[in-house]
């Protein structure tokens, strides 16, 4: 057809301009997947910037962010003229006059580089097509990407394309906003407000001349012109781009005599890891948005998201200090009981000899060296006994040592951890969130992800069972020996249940004061009677969601739990009866705060509100019952105002894990202490029960809450009943005193307990002495065990009392 045209020139021109359009008509649809993927019109109108997303607390606090690349977009009217005056006159000159493709400054860079003088061409939005849709990425290549000149050429075909689409879809000043936000500054640094922070610690509005400059002068290499690691080099840069300023009159020559003299000046802001906060609670939000993100097509590195927990800063802050004190002198404790011992030890108290091996089997490491050395145990071996410095956690910060990986195996076998969780249950947000005691060195999250044997803080769910099957909380049972006839595997088989003191009063008790008691002679008792079958039915109803083994001992905490499970299980009997799944996220927009999602906890009736009070109430008998296994409690200023606190404590077999589960008026708190290696444990009842590891955590968090007016908890009791209570449960517990040199018992509440037993005959014969209430007081239950705790407590506080009065005339002298 161009045969035609007689014209030869004309015809030429003709031929190379039809030609063209079929060439870029190819590139365009990706010709028999020639050329790769190139943006569509779709992908311009909505460009990825890789925006990193934003984990805000409830109440708007920035606490992490999600990122690949680290930028923070900042809008036109946020950047400093002086930064677009450097940019336009460094990188392309042209950018006001030219539609994306500078044909001018093409043939200029050409002519300059066949003579020698070698320059780019590319003009600001065709760097922007390359940044922004990554043109170059393998992914975006096709089969040509083997052909290494040609493939050249393609990408700048691509680059041509995109540029102007971008151009016809956005404004010049939106083009220049687009290139600063995607630019990379090097450090993992992405776009002008981060790079602001970065090297100068100031909002890119706030830029002087000089300081846009040297930003805009590490485009060119930011490895080579990074002012902290080649300050004379950015210096030298700097300058260079201030002289194209001057030349394009951006500048006076007095203003560039001025400038180019000035120091780099750099004042680092901390923005990269500190910004990005690493954390449990940043890891738990992830997995949380894990099926959501995925389900809505959203990327949490990529997608600019504002995510907004449910986590209170302040009670979180608090949370975090309790337990930075507690755990600080728990290991102290742990450390003295042992000294220089291995605690890594069997049930009966035996060196695990060989455990350092086995430990270090589990290690992904472990299979490479197998594989590299043909399973030579030896040169295995060696491996891991070779000592190199390392940094390793400590209490008093990170410290450095020369540790084989056996060394790091022993060492960190040793360290205590911990797992927190704070609840509303009224609207399933979950306040508080402490996964450990160091993300850096300890990234297993203890709230959700891990699973240990609750102890007796699973008793109460025997105790809802019974009273469900219609008993109440003023039932008795005797705390006698126990055995219990079960079948497993075809065969009838035993289980005789041992108290924690090692012996059985002969009383008759309340269920209430049995479960305040932790009695587990009585709970066993309770188990058998209503079915271990119907103890796990309940727990699950409660929200329980592992997989419990129905056996008689199962109300004992047999079971491994999560801290999450048993919070959001707790939480029923606060929420009157309704289970709420807890969540950690209340809403999630975008950039620019438009809403995308609002989170709103699910919510089912499981108990009756008459149940759920009732079991509320049995909870307060761990302070009000004779021998509570919570009154260790009155050592924090937690009792005013007729405040009540309804907990109980657990403590798995051999001391291995210690709980606390708390109720007050507002919230359910959860706590969890023990090594993650379980064959390492405290020696006895009196360091490792649940009393005195995680309780004390629940004591100082609370009493930090309740002293700071702001926080929006307040002392108080619980809330009367909002139904008619149709069930005994006002039937006070006498008060015994006994002679303490016959018996001198620690009430616990652990599966710990000894193969043999012997009891104590003297608590079932002895008459029992009644203690004569005070002229008008309720008669209250106490005994010799709680006198001594309420004595030992007493002296705690004025000890205390004694303290804060030295600390306050110590002040007032200073």
């Amino acid at each position: 057809m161009f045969k035609e045209i007689k014209n030869k020139p004309l015809r030429y021109i003709l031929i190379c301009i039809y030609f063209s359009i079929i060439f870029f008509c190819a590139i365009e649809i990706n010709f028999l997947w020639l050329f790769g993927y190139s943006p569509t019109i779709r992908d311009i109108e909505a460009p990825n910037m890789r925006i990193a997303s934003e984990l805000y607390t409830a109440d708007g606090k920035l606490i992490g962010r999600y990122y690949k690349e680290n930028r923070s977009p900042v809008e036109f009217n946020k950047i400093s003229q002086g930064t677009i005056d450097a940019l336009v006159a460094t990188e392309d000159i042209r950018f006001f006059s030219h539609s994306g493709v500078d044909i001018r400054s093409l043939f200029s860079s050409l002519a300059s580089t066949v003579s020698g003088d070698k320059r780019g061409a590319s003009t600001i939005t065709q760097q922007l097509a390359k940044n922004l849709y990554r043109t170059r990425n393998i992914k975006q290549q096709g089969l040509i990407k083997h052909v290494p000149l040609l493939r050249t050429v393609i990408y700048k075909f691509k680059e041509w394309l995109t540029a102007l689409k971008i151009e016809g879809k956005y404004s010049k000043q939106q083009i220049l906003t687009m290139y600063l936000n995607t630019v990379p500054f090097g450090s993992n640094t992405y776009g002008i407000r981060t790079a602001s922070k970065l090297y100068f610690n100031k909002e890119p509005e706030k830029l002087q001349v000089e300081q846009s400059a040297l930003l805009i002068g590490m485009l060119k290499a930011t490895t080579t012109y990074n002012p902290e690691n080649h300050p004379d080099k950015a210096f030298e840069r700097r300058n260079v781009v201030l002289s194209q300023m001057e030349k394009y009159k951006y500048i006076s020559p007095q203003e560039y005599n001025t400038l180019s003299k000035r120091p780099l000046n750099i004042r680092k802001g901390q923005i990269t890891e500190e910004e990005r906060g690493d954390s449990y609670l940043r890891s738990a939000v992830e997995r949380y948005l894990s099926k959501w993100s995925e389900d809505n097509g959203y990327d949490l590195y990529e997608s600019g998201l504002k995510i907004y927990t449910t986590i209170d800063s302040k009670l979180q802050n608090y949370a975090e200090e309790a337990v930075n004190e507690q755990m600080k002198s728990l290991q102290r404790r742990f450390k003295n009981i042992w000294g220089n011992e291995d605690p890594w030890r069997t049930s009966d108290g035996k060196v695990i000899e060989n455990f350092p091996e086995i430990a270090s089997q589990r290690l992904p490491i472990y299979a490479m060296l197998k594989k590299q050395y043909n399973g030579n145990q030896d040169s295995i071996d060696a491996y891991f006994n070779k000592p190199k410095k390392m940094k390793v956690f400590s209490w008093d910060g990170d410290k450095e040592v020369e540790f084989s990986t056996m060394d790091s195996i022993k060492y960190y076998a040793s360290i205590l951890n911990t797992g927190m969780m704070t609840l509303d249950p009224f609207n399933g947000h979950i306040k508080v969130w402490v996964g450990g005691i160091d993300f850096k060195h300890f990234k297993y999250d203890h709230v959700n992800q891990a699973k240990r044997q609750a102890g007796s803080t699973f008793k109460p769910f025997a105790y809802l069972a019974a009273l469900e099957s219609g008993m109440s909380p003023c039932d008795k049972f005797t705390d006698k020996p126990v055995r219990i006839k079960y079948q497993e595997d075809d065969s009838t088989k035993y289980w005789e249940p041992k108290n924690s003191d090692y012996s059985f009063s002969g009383r008759e008790m309340s269920m209430r004061w049995a479960m305040g008691k932790s009695v587990n002679s009585i709970t066993a008792q309770i188990t058998e009677k209503v079915g271990w079958d119907n103890v796990v039915k309940y727990a699950h109803e409660c929200g329980i969601e592992s997989h419990l083994k129905s056996v008689p001992s199962v109300s004992l905490g047999s079971n491994d739990v999560s801290v999450f499970e048993m919070v959001k299980a707790y939480g029923t009997f606060l929420n009157k009866g309704v289970r709420t799944d807890p969540i950690l996220v209340e809403r999630i927009t975008d950039h620019d705060g438009k809403i995308i999602e609002q989170f709103k906890a699910e919510q089912k009736r499981t108990l009756t509100e008459e149940i759920a009070w009732l079991m509320l109430y049995m909870f307060r008998g761990g302070m009000d019952e004779p021998g509570g296994t919570s009154q260790s409690l009155w050592e924090w200023d937690l009792w005013k105002k007729g405040n009540q606190i309804g907990g109980k404590t657990g403590t798995s077999s051999d001391f291995v894990d210690g709980w606390y589960m708390g109720i007050t008026k507002d919230l359910v708190t959860g706590i969890w202490v023990g090594c993650d290696e379980q064959s390492v444990h405290f020696r006895s009842s009196g360091t490792g029960e649940g009393a005195h590891t995680a309780l004390p955590i629940f004591g100082k968090f609370m009493e930090k809450v309740y002293h700071d007016a702001s926080s929006g908890y307040t002392y108080g009791p619980f809330p009367a009943p909002g139904v008619e209570i149709t069930r005994s449960y006002n039937c006070p517990s006498p008060r015994f005193v006994i002679d303490t040199t016959k018996v001198d018992s620690v009430d616990t509440d652990s599966l710990s307990v000894p193969d043999t037993l012997n009891i104590d005959d003297t608590n079932l014969s002895d008459p029992p002495v009644l203690v004569p209430a005070e002229k008008g007081a309720a008669v209250l239950p106490k005994s010799s065990q709680n006198v001594a705790e309420d004595s030992r407590a007493e002296r705690k506080r004025k000890r205390q009392e004694k303290r804060e009065e030295k600390k306050q005339n110590k002040d007032q002298n200073n």
